[in-house]
């Protein structure tokens, strides 16, 4: 390796880690305690950790045959699906949280619609799902088509030669083919829903208990008492740490 790369890598290296170091700097160790064991600041982990899962939930269920149209098919306008599949990742995700809000708020085309029939989604705890798998999915089905395309068609295609049906292709061939690039883009897709802010605060509110989750707690929190902010905030850096560190590597092993 070129020892010229080994200054920038540390640059670089710096420049992500020393911030988070510099959270630890603000709060005293002994009140850690009492404030990351606050009401508020449980509620807020609850809420983030379950509607991070659901999220994840979602945005498999839906991300993966998104990703495999995206990798296989051939029909026209693709590159404009790709573009607004990406969507999510360039736009400032309050943005998101507004798009969201006039479609499916009550005087929104999807939205008004659901109100005839009596179901509310702005300002509740499926709007935070909603915005969490909106901001997430874009992750998950990158890392699949990435992994699709790397992989290539020849095994299909020996499947198709062999008898083997479209649909039975996918789920013995396709679907293995996906699985240790799956591991990996299911803990970025949760990490990111795990870290969602701004379409949740515009669509969902912040409303303890249903819809103010972990980052929208630190958010709240920091406007009246900063050290426990800080707090949570090195608990939403820890929970993130875990979900990576643990769980990278066993999709990484797969892969090998």
């Amino acid at each position: 390796m070129p020892a010229v790369l080994w200054a920038p890598a540390a640059l670089a290296l710096a420049l992500v880690a020393l911030p988070v170091f510099g959270l630890l700097t603000r709060v005293e160790p002994a009140r850690l305690p009492a404030l990351l064991l606050s009401p508020s600041a449980l509620d807020a982990l609850r809420l983030s950790v379950v509607t991070g899962l659901i999220a994840t939930a979602l945005a498999a269920l839906l991300g993966v045959p998104l990703a495999v149209v995206l990798a296989r098919s051939r029909m026209r306008g693709l590159r404009v699906v790709r573009a607004l599949v990406l969507l999510p990742l360039v736009l400032p995700p309050v943005v998101g949280g507004l798009a969201l809000l006039y479609l499916l708020g009550r005087t929104g085309p999807l939205g008004g619609v659901l109100a005839v029939a009596g179901v509310r989604l702005p300002y509740t705890t499926a709007a935070v799902v909603l915005s969490q798998t909106f901001v997430a999915m874009p992750f998950l089905v990158v890392g699949l088509e990435g992994a699709l395309r790397t992989a290539g068609g020849r095994y299909e295609q020996v499947a198709a030669t062999l008898g083997a049906g479209p649909w039975l292709a996918f789920r013995r061939v396709t679907l293995p083919l996906l699985l240790p690039a799956l591991g990996s883009s299911l803990v970025l897709t949760f990490a990111r829903a795990l870290g969602e802010f701004g379409a949740t605060i515009t669509f969902a509110g912040s409303l303890q208990g249903s819809t103010r989750t972990l980052p929208l707690a630190i958010y709240t929190t920091a406007q009246s008492d900063v050290d426990a902010a800080v707090a949570m905030s090195l608990l939403l850096v820890v929970v993130a740490l875990l979900v990576i560190v643990i769980a990278r590597p066993r999709a990484v092993e797969g892969r090998l």
